[in-house]
C-alpha cells in the first residue's frame, strides 16, 4: 500500500523549557509540516509513503530530506531549487498562557514551485491514497494550482483523496479559503477537520458551541458532519474535537460520519507536552485504518488514540508504532513503566 502526500516541510525553532521567545538564548530545532507529519506517521506504521515538495538546494534542504529518510519516507520525488526553506517559531504555552506561532515562510521553495514542475503521472504510479491539507493551497496561487492539479490527477487515476482542512488565519482569509477550498473539495473522498475548520472555511457552524471558552456541543458537530457530507458529496467526514481546559490540559475525542451513521470515539483527558501535529497524527491513523480494512469504529478509535499520544511527544512527528497505539485503544492508559 502506497500513500502520497504533498506540502511544505518546514524548519521549526522552539525555545527550550517553555521559555518565551523574548527570553531565550537558544532554540530547539525540529522539522515538520502537516503532510510531512502524516507521511512520517504512516512510515512508522509500516506503509510505503511518498512525500512530495520542493526544498532549496543547500544544507538546510538536504537536512530536511535526511530527517524524512531517517523515518523511512520516500523522498525521491522532492525537487531541489528555489530560495529558502520555510521556517516557523513556536513558543509553547503552559497553563493559562497559550502557545504562539510566528511564520517566516514567504517565498519558500515550495510556494514558488510552478504547476508543471511535478510529474504527477509518475508520482502516483501504483499509489492507492493521496493526502493534502488546506495549508498548502494557502501559501500562494502557485501552490493552490499545484494542489488542484494534483487532486484532479489523483481522482483521474482512481486514488482515494483525503484532505485535512487545517485553516490558518495567518495565511489567508476565510473568504479566500472558501473560494479556493470549494474547488478542491470536488475531488475529496475523505474530509478531516477540527472543531473550528468547517465553520471558518465553509461557514457551517455547530450550535451551542464556543471554542474559545472550551464549550463544545458534540451533538451539534454530528449535524455539521452530515451537512458537509451532503453538500460536498464526499464519502467520509471526520472531526477532531478539542476541549481546551488550559494550554497544558485538553480533552480530546473525535467523530466520523459515513453517510449512514455518526460514530464518536472515547474521550481522552490529555496532559499536553507538544500539541503540534496532533491533527496530522489523527489523519495518518484514519488513513492507516481505512487502508487496512478496519471497521469505521476501529479506524476512528485508532486515529484518536494515535493523536492522543502525539500530545506527549516533542516535535511535529508522531513517532509511534502500531502496537503502541493499539495498546492505548485496548485500554492501557495508565502510563505505567514498561519493564
Amino acid at each position: 500500500m502506497k500513500v502520497v502526500t504533498f506540502g511544505e516541510i518546514m524548519l521549526r525553532l522552539s525555545p527550550p523549557s517553555f521559555k518565551r521567545i523574548s527570553q531565550t538564548n537558544s532554540f530547539e530545532l525540529y522539522y515538520g509540516g502537516s503532510e510531512a507529519n502524516v507521511s512520517v506517521s504512516l512510515a512508522n506504521y509500516g506503509l510505503e509513503t511518498i512525500f512530495v515538495t520542493k526544498v532549496p538546494d543547500n544544507e538546510i534542504g538536504k537536512s530536511a530530506i535526511n530527517k524524512l529518510n531517517q523515518y523511512g519516507v520516500d523522498t525521491s520525488h522532492i525537487l531541489k531549487g528555489g530560495e529558502r526553506l520555510g521556517t516557523y517559531y513556536l513558543e509553547k504555552g503552559a497553563s493559562q498562557r497559550p502557545s504562539k506561532v510566528i511564520y517566516d515562510r514567504k517565498y519558500s521553495s515550495i510556494s514558488t514551485a510552478l504547476p508543471d514542475e511535478f510529474n504527477w503521472d509518475e508520482i502516483f504510479f501504483d499509489a492507492e491514497w493521496y493526502h493534502v491539507s488546506g495549508i498548502t493551497p494557502a501559501l500562494s496561487e502557485e501552490t493552490f494550482d499545484n494542489t488542484l492539479k494534483s487532486v484532479q490527477k489523483a481522482k483521474e487515476k482512481g486514488l482515494t483523496v483525503s484532505c485535512d482542512l487545517n485553516y490558518r488565519a495567518k495565511l489567508w482569509t476565510q473568504e479566500s479559503a472558501n473560494t479556493h477550498m470549494e474547488q478542491i473539495m470536488k475531488y475529496v473522498d475523505v474530509l478531516i477537520a477540527n472543531e473550528e475548520d468547517i465553520e471558518k472555511v465553509f461557514s457551517i457552524k455547530a450550535d451551542n458551541t464556543d471554542v474559545e471558552k472550551g464549550e463544545l456541543d458534540y451533538d451539534s458537530y454530528q449535524k455539521v458532519a452530515r451537512e458537509v457530507l451532503k453538500k460536498y458529496d464526499c464519502k467520509l467526514v471526520a472531526c477532531t474535537l478539542r476541549t481546551s481546559i488550559s494550554a497544558s490540559r485538553n480533552k480530546w475525542k473525535s467523530l466520523i460520519f459515513d453517510g449512514q451513521k455518526v460514530i464518536q470515539s472515547r474521550e481522552y483527558d490529555v496532559t499536553v507536552i507538544d500539541r503540534v501535529g496532533a491533527g496530522d497524527s489523527f489523519s495518518a491513523g484514519l488513513i492507516y485504518g481505512l487502508l487496512n480494512d478496519y471497521s469505521i469504529k476501529d479506524t476512528l478509535e485508532f486515529a484518536t488514540a494515535a493523536s492522543c499520544l502525539k500530545h506527549t511527544i516533542e516535535g511535529d512527528f508522531n513517532m509511534l508504532s502500531v502496537e503502541e497505539v493499539e495498546s492505548l485503544v485496548n485500554g492501557n492508559a495508565s502510563g505505567r513503566v514498561q519493564r
